[in-house]
């Protein structure tokens, strides 16, 4: 029941370019910025949106070939899609939305329901059969969701930002959810998330679509401990340089500074500092540290107890410290600073 795709759309402005591959029982994720094409890869896996170029290949059966003149229109695929706004049937029961599926494919309806109730005690909702969904919270709703694109036994599911919408107490405990039903899930689940919390709990394997394109597929333990671009250097909270590495120094494209490090490295090389290894000092340090540059604060965020300075300079960095040494050093936009980092806080990799 693997899945193996090669999507190529053209949507307005976008031109989506990605390879999508995942085995059965396997969870991938799909992470961007707004208007990268992740939804769009949802569609068009789905038969929603047609290929440009390429081909979808599911369970070794071809859903969409352009150039073959193939194309399985959605009601016949084998593939299972929670929306980000669930689309559950206002005026329909909930065993009745969940019976929906089977029942619309010629099930009897006898038959229907009583495999939607199945699935209803599967997601632990088999005493809200009768209700409506507006009288169900927003991790039942998504749970009645789950339940009802998975009644048809899909290949393939796909889910779009299934958690997006829920409260933060809500989406903790519906995500925990997620990962027990999806864990039990004999097909391919590819689903999309703005959050690394999502992938990080749901997912085996990730693929990052940055306009159109994957600037990052794989593993997801691989990914994220070598980011390879500032999109998902951000998403994991992390400092991430590029330059060439020269024994113990990594010069900077892009910057102009330097940063040195413990192993030797030759060649372009990406370098990654955690927020937490940065130290702030008001005047030049006098300590250990190989690495010290002046910076100037340019923002703060607010995480908590923590706090994160953002720091312009010869070598760019954001630094995390707690919001006690925030109110000693009295720094604001615009203050001036030095921040250190030892060569032994320093991950490098090639680039």
């Amino acid at each position: 029941m693997s899945l193996d795709a090669r999507l190529e759309v053209r949507l307005g402005s976008l031109a989506l370019d990605v390879d999508v591959q995942a085995d059965a029982g396997t969870v991938l994720a799909v992470l961007g910025p707004n208007g990268a094409g992740k939804t769009t890869i949802l569609r068009a896996l789905a038969g929603l949106q047609p290929l440009a170029g390429g081909a979808i290949e599911l369970a070794g059966r071809v859903l969409d070939d352009p150039q073959a003149g193939t194309f399985v229109a959605p009601e016949h695929r084998r593939v299972g899609f929670v929306h980000q706004d669930l689309l559950l049937f206002p005026h329909l029961s909930v065993l009745d939305n969940v019976a929906f599926g089977p029942r619309s494919n010629g099930t009897s309806k006898v038959a229907s329901r009583a495999e939607a109730r199945v699935w209803l005690e599967r997601v632990g909702l088999e005493a809200y059969a009768n209700e409506r969904p507006k009288a169900l919270s927003g991790g039942q709703a998504q749970r009645v969701a789950l339940a009802r694109a998975l009644v048809g036994h899909p290949d393939l599911l796909l889910l779009d930002e299934p958690l997006s919408a829920l409260d933060v107490g809500t989406r903790a405990a519906t995500r925990r959810d997620l990962h027990r039903h999806l864990a039990d899930f004999a097909g391919v689940t590819v689903v999309v998330t703005h959050d690394p919390l999502d992938a990080l709990v749901l997912a085996q394997d990730v693929v990052v679509l940055e306009d159109g394109v994957a600037s990052q597929s794989g593993a997801l333990a691989e990914v994220t401990a070598r980011p390879r671009s500032r999109y998902v250097a951000d998403l994991l909270g992390t400092n991430l340089l590029r330059g060439e590495g020269r024994g113990h120094v990594v010069a900077l494209d892009a910057e102009g500074g330097a940063v040195e490090v413990a192993e030797a490295v030759d060649g372009p090389t990406f370098a990654t500092i955690s927020p937490s290894a940065v130290t702030l000092h008001l005047r030049a340090p006098e300590g250990s540290a190989r690495n010290a540059w002046p910076a100037t604060v340019t923002d703060l965020d607010l995480l908590g107890e923590r706090v994160r300075v953002h720091l312009d300079g010869p070598v760019p960095l954001v630094a995390e410290i707690t919001a006690a040494s925030l109110a000693a050093l009295a720094l604001g936009p615009g203050s001036a600073v030095w921040a250190t980092v030892k060569a032994t806080e320093v991950a490098t990799y090639p680039a």
